[in-house]
């Protein structure tokens, strides 16, 4: 399924019926402090979005809670008319509060809404892929997905949503999801020293499911993290490039979306994701996760 990319590491992978990049980008980080409020610097930002589209990234994972809104509206500033093959992936199911809190907003009328929000900032009549996030901040949350799930099935029905996936979900819920409709990807929290999801992984990639895991680095203990820098150390690279190179190496069906709002560290990423890995670093890479 995957196919040499010239440019990016890792080739491709489809979403349904749409093909992108395995090396994405994600713009969580491209708000303020706390994902809330206006980036710092309004140009970098939109310099960032523009030199993902440069170097061949069609994967541009966002929310419209990511500011909250202001995401959405740098992604249009910056790439709108979207070219042909450029693939945003947005998510539904939580809001932000004064605090800066992400409070549950998954009734039908809560999702009906921030689908159309999404559609209105992005500037689309139809969004490529909506992921419906459950769980909290802490993590997954054990429970039924079906009316949530359900009311996107119903947006994907009237042509408002092409494609739909799940985020911070457990196994019990992907099988859910996957009972009421077609899903393309799951997005959970993946990373050597976090291996839960190893079983689920394997399972999706025999279906064709792509696995999307955020945090790379994160979660880490002190221990682990020393493991991971001595690897990193012997190939005079960083440590998050030593983790997404595992992460493409893990399996074919994983997507990475590293952020970043500096373009000198998103070229580091994509150059990093590309670092080839001996039997030895990943045998000692496989020590971090036991």
């Amino acid at each position: 399924m995957t196919t040499p990319s010239p440019s990016l590491p890792g080739g491709t992978w489809p979403l349904g019926d749409l093909t992108v990049t395995r090396f994405g980008y994600g713009a969580m980080q491209l708000a303020g402090p706390g994902v809330m409020g206006p980036p710092a610097d309004r140009a970098a930002a939109l310099a960032v979005l523009r030199e993902a589209a440069a170097l061949g990234i069609t994967h541009i994972d966002t929310a419209d809670a990511y500011g909250p809104h202001f995401t959405n509206e740098l992604i249009r500033e910056a790439l709108h008319p979207y070219r042909d093959g450029l693939h945003i992936v947005t998510k539904v199911g939580a809001i932000r509060d004064q605090k800066g809190g992400w409070p549950p907003a998954r009734e039908p009328q809560d999702l009906r809404r921030a689908v159309r929000e999404n559609l209105a900032r992005l500037g689309l009549d139809a969004l490529d892929v909506v992921n419906l996030r459950l769980g909290d901040a802490r993590g997954t949350v054990a429970g039924s997905l079906a009316e949530a799930f359900g009311t996107l099935v119903e947006l994907q029905r009237q042509g408002l949503i092409r494609h739909l996936g799940v985020s911070n979900v457990t196994a019990q819920q992907v099988a859910e999801a996957r009972s009421i409709a077609p899903i393309v990807c799951v997005q959970n929290m993946y990373n050597l020293a976090h291996r839960e999801d190893d079983e689920l992984i394997d399972e999706l990639a025999g279906q064709g499911i792509a696995y999307v895991p955020f945090f790379p680095l994160g979660g880490f203990t002190p221990l682990q993290s020393s493991a991971l820098t001595t690897v990193a150390t012997r190939l005079n690279a960083t440590p998050m490039s030593v983790a997404l190179a595992w992460l493409l190496r893990r399996s074919p069906n994983i997507l990475l979306i590293p952020g970043t709002s500096s373009v000198a560290h998103l070229r580091e990423n994509v150059t990093g994701a590309g670092l080839p890995l001996s039997e030895r670093d990943l045998a000692d890479l496989e020590e971090i996760g036991r």
